[in-house]
């Protein structure tokens, strides 16, 4: 056991469970104003009914000993997840039930990012029904092949904080939500906006500041790979902001604000997998390159006829994946200790990292198809006409996010413009 450890895993814990509710500030800005409320609480949700199942299952279905595709029920209940630093599929120096903490936030944040395919038409009961489900039949297999001694592991894949079993997972079901659950009613006819862009840019913010927790966090320990994840999780999205701008310059010959808050998101996502693994100044490089192919996935996805509301796949899917192809890139033993990567003459580790990309991608979008028709069979996926027009704050919740001193009408007004897309260049432009 080591006290600066623990200490820093305690404050690391508490900047990833702080990512939930910035998600949720993301998130709730970029969709109209008669539907934040519901967009904010499909994050917050996830705190409770997802960091529940965890403790009582999810943990020891993903981090138990098990065998090579799924853990077994030895730490259901929190059995044997005590104060000392014992029983733990990895080495630990903190007490067991803090780690166990620490890896619940990442379940919790990972379930909620989904939501972002398909706000603004899912039916409150059918998606906690469906994070709920898809954190045990999906998110813990895919954790324990990575993090829990599975066949990933085996085979050599690497993801220091989560660039495959976080985003690359969260965005295949994201992409087969959105499919199953079908577009927003008013999709292409209408103008869809943010309704507060001030909240967008808050939620990227409060992202990054936990995103320190998140990666440096996954070190487990106070040590210097911890350090180094710290650094590369700062200039990574950084390095994405800057060529992320000059593509907005040269494309429109404006940088805008949900451009700024979108290339930081997709600067963290790409970092993610290779933090405690890479140089900072490849660190830089990487975070330059993944601008590019999200940007490009954001422009061709406004133009196609996928309702991904908030563009999950191209910040999440294309950046993560982008992440964990480059981490088989520019990963440095001589600094991480464990593996290089083709720049450092071990090209074969780029293969690798693309077939554990795949078989998370397959899984989840497999096991996520499956389980929204179940779910469907017994509570309606989507909200109806009448609840997706008047917005399903009032229907769904009750409450409205923005009201009149003396009323209960909203105060925000939807614009009129010729743009689509949540994240996309040509939403940012209108």
């Amino acid at each position: 056991m080591n006290a600066a450890d623990t200490a820093w895993m305690l404050v690391a814990t508490a900047l990833v469970l702080l990512m939930t509710p910035a998600l949720a500030f993301f998130y709730g800005g970029l969709v109209r104003s008669k539907n934040a409320l519901n967009t904010m609480m499909m994050s917050f949700i996830s705190l409770g009914f997802v960091g529940v199942l965890w403790a009582v299952v999810g943990y020891s279905l993903a981090l138990s000993t098990g065998n090579n595709w799924i853990g077994d029920l030895s730490l259901a209940f929190l059995n044997g997840v005590g104060l000392d630093n014992m029983g733990a599929v990895v080495p630990l120096t903190i007490p067991h039930v803090l780690y166990m903490a620490f890896q619940a936030t990442f379940c919790i944040i990972t379930a909620a990012l989904i939501s972002g395919a398909i706000v603004e038409r899912m039916r409150f009961s059918a998606y906690v029904t469906f994070i709920s489900l898809w954190s045990l039949v999906v998110y813990a297999p895919i954790a324990h092949w990575v993090w829990g001694g599975g066949w990933l592991a085996d085979m050599g894949a690497w993801d220091f904080a989560g660039g495959t079993v976080v985003h690359v997972n969260a965005a295949a079901a994201a992409f087969v939500a959105a499919m199953v659950v079908g577009r927003r009613s008013d999709y292409g006819s209408s103008s869809i906006l943010p309704h507060n862009v001030p909240f967008v840019l808050l939620g990227s913010g409060l992202l990054w500041f936990g995103w320190f927790g998140f990666n440096a966090g996954s070190a487990v320990a106070a040590s210097p790979i911890a350090g180094l994840a710290f650094v590369t999780t700062m200039l990574a999205p950084a390095a994405t902001l800057v060529v992320w701008t000059f593509l907005d310059m040269m494309r429109s010959k404006r940088a805008t604000a949900v451009g700024c808050a979108t290339a930081i998101v997709v600067g963290l996502v790409a970092v993610t997998p290779a933090a405690g693994f890479i140089s900072p100044m490849n660190a830089i490089l990487l975070g330059g390159i993944a601008a590019i192919p999200s940007y490009l996935a954001l422009m061709i996805r406004a133009k196609t006829s996928l309702d991904d509301s908030l563009d999950v796949v191209a910040a999440h899917g294309v950046g993560g994946t982008v992440g964990a192809l480059l981490t088989g890139v520019f990963a440095s033993k001589a600094l991480n200790g464990v593996f290089d990567g083709a720049l450092y003459g071990n090209p074969q580790q780029v293969l690798i990292q693309g077939a554990a990309v795949l078989a998370a991608m397959f899984y989840s979008g497999i096991m996520s198809f499956i389980l929204l028709k179940v779910i469907g069979v017994v509570i309606p996926l989507r909200a109806t006409l009448a609840e997706e027009t008047e917005g399903l704050d009032l229907n769904a919740h009750g409450e409205e996010a923005y009201m009149h001193v003396g009323g209960s009408a909203p105060i925000m007004r939807e614009k009129s413009a010729t743009a689509q897309g949540s994240l996309s260049p040509a939403r940012a432009d209108a």
